[in-house]
């Protein structure tokens, strides 16, 4: 899919209404993402942050702007926030750096952290002058068509009303962790993507059949995951430790299970699909940069400082 195709089919995509996490079809709205994984990776990195940003702005009682398409841009290196100052007219100006923004000249619209986790609506078409996207960190051709880059902010005004929840709710709200768990989604269809691709081979040996077998079951394990997650989201929405434990939870097991896929394909298929076959190749390559997403035993460290807090409250 070219960039052309991709944002096109992004654009036609988001038009769809997805069930808010929490609002009682959160399964659905996995297993919706999961689809679009499963189509391209690409397509899901891009929708799944515009309909995060539509879930972020409805939990804030605002209305995501029709037609838009919007992004999710928040990702921190320490110590390079980037700074709001605040202006004699009650606005403010947003400078500095931030990195990892996907869709950078893409979507219309970013919902951006800033200073001490404060969230703004930025407006990216009305001041595309005083924003300067560079992407040339970029080596990979995986997710290449997202157009990931470096953004450079150059006092881009920022309206009061465009502050979304306050300092602190983006991270604190009941939603946070119901969000976190649609990555994980698309993850687990990228799998899915590749599994299916998988089954055309015509090797029938019993080594091949065997690690078919295995990644089969994978994907069906994924599915049960992002079903039982979604469930619980239904009758637990609150937030709080439960959900950031069911989020990591969550996303540690769709990581394992897609790890899985990944180191048995090549031993099920051979070196064929990853040298010669482009598709496959992207495919594969995009799902594994994408799993880094998961923060591996970082948030296996978290995971287990939420059990054991949760555990602890109980005993109390």
């Amino acid at each position: 899919m070219t960039g052309d195709q991709l944002l096109r089919r992004v654009r036609v995509l988001v038009e769809e209404k997805l069930p808010l996490p929490g609002a009682g079809e959160t399964a659905r709205r996995h297993r919706r993402l999961m689809e679009i994984g499963q189509e391209d990776l690409s397509l899901a990195r891009l929708a799944e942050a515009h309909w995060d940003a539509v879930a972020i702005l409805a939990e804030a009682g605002q209305t995501a702007e029709a037609g838009v398409l919007y992004g999710v841009w928040a990702a921190e290196k320490p110590g390079q926030a980037l700074q709001l100052a605040v202006q004699p007219d009650g606005g403010f100006l947003l400078s500095g750096e931030k990195a990892w923004l996907s869709g950078a000249g893409l979507v219309d619209r970013a919902l951006i952290t800033a200073g001490e986790s404060v969230l703004v609506n930025v407006d990216l078409r009305v001041q595309a002058d005083r924003i300067a996207f560079d992407g040339s960190g970029w080596k990979t051709e995986a997710f290449h068509e997202t157009q990931t880059a470096v953004g450079h902010f150059n006092a881009v005004a920022v309206a009061a009303k465009d502050l979304v929840g306050g300092p602190g709710w983006y991270t604190g709200r009941p939603g946070f962790w119901h969000g976190a768990c649609g990555p994980a989604a698309c993850w687990a269809g990228g799998a899915a993507g590749l599994v299916q691709l998988a089954m055309r081979t015509t090797r029938q040996d019993a080594h091949t059949l065997a690690h078919l077998g295995a990644i089969e079951a994978d994907v069906w394990a994924l599915k049960a995951y992002l079903d039982a997650a979604g469930r619980e989201i239904d009758q637990e929405s609150e937030g709080g430790v439960k959900a950031r434990v069911r989020a990591l939870t969550l996303r540690h097991l769709v990581e394992q299970a897609c790890t899985d896929v990944l180191r048995r394909l090549p031993r099920a298929l051979g070196p064929g699909p990853l040298a010669m076959d482009q598709v496959f190749q992207r495919r594969y390559a995009e799902l594994d940069l994408y799993l880094r997403q998961s923060h591996a035993e970082r948030d296996l460290e978290m995971l287990g400082r939420g059990v054991r807090e949760a555990t602890l409250s109980v005993a109390s």
